[in-house]
């Protein structure tokens, strides 16, 4: 007779005999994945139309698949032929492991497992698909706990490389190591976490799609602005709010909840928009409609509606720009001036000495010639750019020009006194722009007596490279300022995305809340760095996990800007986290010291 797992009892090697119960796009997705790794699956649904659709969606699926080379004929109906749907859960009864992927309710989800456990046998796993409840209360409710455990996939679930493997304090570690073993086996990646709502790819995640949200609500940048931020600014697959679209406003809005309900962290309080949006029936794709609006229901495909904004003329012209002053002699100030010489401006670069200017041409020289060698500019065309770039030992070079850029040190009393310089040297109507990513702009406008021709243009590094640039106005802009900004963004072929006057703009206000919840997590010992930058790489898209980049942005600049946010918004839950501070302390900064959350052979 078979016995109930313990911690020393074995469970399946890997289980073979696999049951999905709910058959909607998530369950469906996990069927063709273990049906084409050779599990035999028992698909079950409560709904015989949706059991039928999920075969359907198989069908068309292993259908390209063979018309793309990917599976044989024979292959496919093999995959097929593994596949059974019913309607009663009485068929999960020779089942290794049942997957669960019911809607996000407790009532559902206990109602389902009372009845497995009636049904399976006592040794047979039992894993929920959930991300937003809690896997010990759904464990406890079970004749069997030791044998229940969160099985975490992300949509969709046959490209998706994460899954998380989700422990209770219940849970045998033999049910624990059968599937994970089991999601080797089927060419995923897992990553073993404990139960806390959102776990550690939604947890983070949920909290920074959140902002998002609020951000929006609050006016602050529009929703087209923000997505293009988080994209271009960041690297990522979509913008927060299209995301938001994507997985459903309610969806993200019970997440959330369960969330704050754990961590009372005002960061996690579903942004009052999410309520509103949900409750009218605005959930995303899948209602046609949500932050933005699709052509159909379930369709990808955004169509204009009343808060699309509108191509075209702005009504106000910008000034005329023909020449460029950068003030600067590092990495940024090199790549800004790179940046305006290439789109046939005159650049006069200049620095506190004749010689930091001369280096910082000679930085922009070479960077030409890295292009020359890969084959994106003709050496004529580098030595033409090259040539619209003066250097210069004094800011009075900057007497003729139209816009003078600022990229100086991140210092607030450094910067006032440079454009205190600038309102000095700088003719009547020319326009001054300070790079700053966390300082008032307006601080260094009321340097000058012209505080209506200061403005704010964030670019991103490295700047040649780098598609954004946040523009930011303060109270005292004027809009023929903004004009000519946004004029000399598309003239250098730059994304430019508007934005007001606040600590961290768009992308740092987003980014660093999210870093310093990654180090918040390491400090509670809820996962490892690995894990982490796994989980946010394979589940969420981004092209670096958080401490990979805390550590290339240099951990006491990331230190600065959550100082900064914190200042500003006064949110406890922005409070830098300890550990950031005692690397910091200790000297530890990242990749430029060698050592930051990790070690670097030194150069």
């Amino acid at each position: 007779m078979a016995t109930p797992l313990s911690p020393q009892s074995a469970a399946p090697a890997t289980p073979k005999t696999i049951a999905v119960v709910g058959l909607g796009t998530m369950g469906t997705g996990i069927t063709e994945v273990l049906v084409k790794a050779g599990r035999e699956v028992i698909g079950i649904d409560v709904s015989e139309a949706q059991a039928a659709r999920c075969v359907a969606t198989l069908e068309s699926s292993t259908a390209r698949a063979v018309e793309r080379g990917r599976l044989t004929e024979q292959e496919r109906a093999d995959a097929l032929g593994r596949l059974r749907t019913g309607t009663d859960l009485a068929a999960a009864a020779d089942a290794d492991l049942v997957i669960e992927v019911a809607p996000e309710s407790y009532e559902v989800k206990h109602q389902i497992f009372r009845e497995l456990d009636g049904v399976v046998r006592p040794d047979t796993i039992l894993a929920t698909g959930t991300n937003a409840l809690s896997v010990t209360r759904l464990a406890a409710d079970s004749a069997h706990p030791e044998r229940v455990l969160g099985l975490h996939f992300f949509n969709p679930a046959p490209a998706m490389k994460l899954v998380e493997v989700v422990s209770s304090v219940l849970t045998a570690p033999s049910a624990v190591a059968a599937v994970t073993d089991l999601a080797v086996e089927l060419g995923k990646e897992p990553v073993a976490v404990g139960d806390r709502p959102g776990f550690v790819a939604d947890g983070l995640l949920f909290g920074y799609l959140n902002q998002a949200a609020a951000m929006y609500e609050a006016r602050y940048a529009s929703r087209e602005d923000i997505d293009a931020a988080m994209r271009l600014g960041c690297g990522l697959p979509m913008g927060p709010l299209a995301l938001l679209d994507l997985i459903g406003i309610d969806t993200a809005r019970t997440v959330l909840e369960a969330m704050y309900a754990e961590s009372r962290d005002r960061l996690h309080a579903p942004a009052p928009i999410l309520k509103q949006l949900s409750e009218a029936g605005l959930t995303g794709r899948k209602s046609g409609r949500g932050f933005y609006s699709y052509e159909a229901p379930g369709s990808a495909t955004v169509v204009p509606d009343a808060l699309t904004p509108a191509d075209g003329d702005t009504g106000t012209g910008g000034r005329t720009v023909r020449s460029v002053g950068v003030a600067g002699s590092g990495t940024m100030a090199s790549g800004i001036a790179e940046v305006f010489a290439k789109a046939g401006y005159e650049v006069v670069l200049a620095a506190r000495s004749a010689e930091k200017a001369q280096a910082a041409k000679a930085r922009i020289g070479k960077s030409l010639s890295r292009s020359v060698d890969k084959g994106r500019l003709t050496a004529e065309a580098a030595a033409q750019v090259l040539d619209l770039i003066t250097p210069a030992g004094s800011y009075d070079a900057f007497a003729d020009v139209d816009l003078a850029v600022e990229a100086i040190a991140e210092d607030l009393e450094v910067k006032q006194q440079l454009f205190r310089t600038l309102d000095k040297v700088c003719k009547p109507g020319a326009v001054l722009a300070t790079t700053t990513s966390s300082l008032p702009v307006v601080a260094c406008a009321r340097a000058t007596s012209r505080p209506q021709d200061v403005i704010g243009m964030h670019f991103f590094n490295p700047a040649p490279a780098m598609k954004l640039v946040e523009v930011v106005r303060t109270v005292l802009t004027a809009d023929d300022v903004h004009a000519t900004v946004r004029e000399v963004c598309a003239k250098i072929r730059k994304h430019a995305v508007d934005c007001g006057d606040r600590a961290g703009f768009i992308v740092n206000a987003l980014l660093f809340p999210y870093l310093n919840n990654a180090i918040k997590m390491v400090e509670e010992h809820y996962a490892s760095l690995d894990d982490i930058d796994a989980a946010m790489k394979l589940g969420g898209g981004y092209p670096m996990g958080p401490f990979e980049l805390l550590d290339v942005v240099g951990l006491d600049v990331s230190l600065a800007i959550e100082k900064v946010l914190h200042r500003e918004f006064r949110d406890p839950g922005l409070a830098p986290a300890p550990l950031l501070e005692h690397l910091v302390a200790a000297g530890c900064l990242g990749r430029k010291t060698g050592r930051g959350f990790r070690e670097y052979a030194r150069r």
